[in-house]
């Protein structure tokens, strides 16, 4: 059973940045990364995901041009650095792996990831 552990949410003003972590317990092969959020009262959200190379990336249209996703294979880790954050920007972030099937594609689905963080928070405050 893999596990990841998220760092790096908390309180940030409008248009200020965080840097979210993600750390594996193990090396998940030929699959995607990636973020999801879920604000109180709304589904979990795709976020930004990343295939095994990082060659290809993707961001849902909410946060296009603001947050950038990256992953470095060799420690196990994805990040997400989020810039110009919004008040709507505010929910628990969630890290997930081992997604899809194929190296080439990123995952976007809840569905399509077989592990998940805990969560970390991150408020917006205007």
């Amino acid at each position: 059973q893999v596990q990841l552990v998220e760092s790096g949410g908390g309180l940030v003003q409008a248009g200020g940045s965080l840097r979210l972590s993600c750390a594996a317990s193990a090396r998940i092969f030929s699959t995607s990364m990636g973020w999801f959020r879920q604000a109180p009262g709304k589904e979990r959200e795709f976020v930004a995901g990343i295939t095994w190379s990082g060659a290809t990336t993707y961001d849902g249209d909410s946060v296009k041009g603001r947050f950038t996703i990256s992953r470095d294979n060799a420690k196990n880790t994805v990040s997400l650095q989020m810039t110009s954050l919004k008040p709507e920007d505010t929910a628990v972030y969630f890290c997930a792996a081992g997604g899809g099937v194929s190296p080439l594609r990123v995952a976007v689905r809840t569905d399509e990831y077989n592990y998940w963080g805990q969560g970390t928070q991150v408020t917006v405050s205007s």
